[in-house]
């Protein structure tokens, strides 16, 4: 249990656990959680979906085990859900945790999300709903690839990062060009994500591709037994169709093939677990750009509760090195607003 000191609160102090998917994360960080007597803060842009439980590995109540996990079950599949709202929500539980003295824990895998908490939104126009309406129904006419050459037009530079089935962020971009005449690669230049709320400590978890790749090809089959077929049949019985963005996620994409007659149940696993890999080297590519991120690599003899054990005795130090010198930076005043997304 740690409870945070006057000077302590006054760094501001954040804990950030991060990695791909099927690394262990979710494991290491309820423990963490459970032994700082704090909340679990889940950084994690599928798991904001009402119903979406299976697929995007969601830990069900009875293995919460106690411990609260804030920043999930947000909005219904059919809901738009961006970045900026998930940092005002954040921010919302960040000051209430620190309210009760207690140091703030995120846990997750979605890099944007982590990245505009920490450093703040660049300055890019409001989002245009009936403009992102007419690209999704031009794409429907003429190809889901149809949005990434028109990006690869105006601004090439964020397309060669971009997947072409990377719809929202495309969309996006295409958006933030049409309203300010501006490209989003340099929005994001000029800003640089370079508020600093925040004293923070971030780690990633990784393991050796081999085990990594391992572990997500076993995650993939236990979704499947979990019923992540049924799961997706219910969702698009209940009106959320494949278009709908939510639906084109990890597992309910592939699922949807399947249950469509585009592939057997086979090949819908392995896309899947294609995917998931593809995804996963997608999430260290970002996090390695992410400055003071201190990296552990585990094997496969080190447990949830060994990792989480030797978590304890950093942030030990952290809040240590924050009690007994100044600051590792002066926090800017933070003022929590809703803010727009890129």
């Amino acid at each position: 249990m740690i409870r945070l000191t006057e000077s302590v609160l006054a760094s501001r102090p954040l804990l950030v656990l991060v990695g791909p998917t099927a690394v262990g994360k979710s494991d290491v960080g309820l423990r963490l959680a459970r032994a700082l007597e704090t909340d679990l803060l889940t950084a994690d842009s599928r798991q904001v979906y009402r119903g979406m439980d299976i697929a995007t590995d969601k830990p069900a109540v009875a293995q919460r085990q106690g411990v609260p996990h804030r920043l999930i079950d947000l909005v219904n599949p059919d809901e738009s859900f961006n970045a900026g709202q998930y940092r005002h929500l954040a921010l919302q539980d960040i000051e209430r945790v620190y309210g009760e003295r207690r140091l703030p824990l995120i846990v997750g895998g979605t890099g944007l999300y982590v990245r505009t908490l920490i450093h703040g939104l660049c300055d890019a126009p409001r989002a245009d709903q009936a403009f992102r309406a007419s690209l999704l129904e031009k794409a429907q006419g003429q190809g889901r690839y149809f949005l990434h050459a028109e990006l690869a037009q105006v601004d090439p530079e964020l397309a060669a990062r971009l997947h072409p089935h990377d719809e929202v962020k495309i969309v996006r971009a295409l958006e933030v060009f049409h309203l300010s005449g501006r490209r989003l690669s340099d929005v994001q230049q000029q800003h640089r994500f370079a508020e600093q709320p925040f004293s923070v400590l971030m780690i990633g978890l990784n393991r050796e591709r081999a085990e990594l790749y391992r572990r997500i090809d076993q995650r993939v089959e236990t979704m499947f037994a979990r019923g992540v077929v049924e799961e997706t049949a219910e969702l698009l019985a209940k009106g959320y169709g494949r278009e709908t963005g939510a639906m084109k996620g990890l597992g309910y994409q592939q699922v949807a093939g399947y249950l469509s007659g585009d592939y057997d149940r086979a090949e819908a696993l392995r896309l899947l677990k294609r995917d998931t890999r593809h995804f996963a080297k997608r999430q260290l590519t970002w996090f390695r750009k992410e400055p003071g991120l201190q990296w552990w690599m585990l094997s496969e003899q080190d447990t949830p509760e060994d990792v989480a054990g030797r978590l304890l005795e950093t942030v030990h130090s952290f809040v240590r090195q924050l009690e007994q010198g100044p600051p590792m930076h002066r926090p800017a005043p933070l003022t929590i607003g809703m803010e727009s997304t890129s």
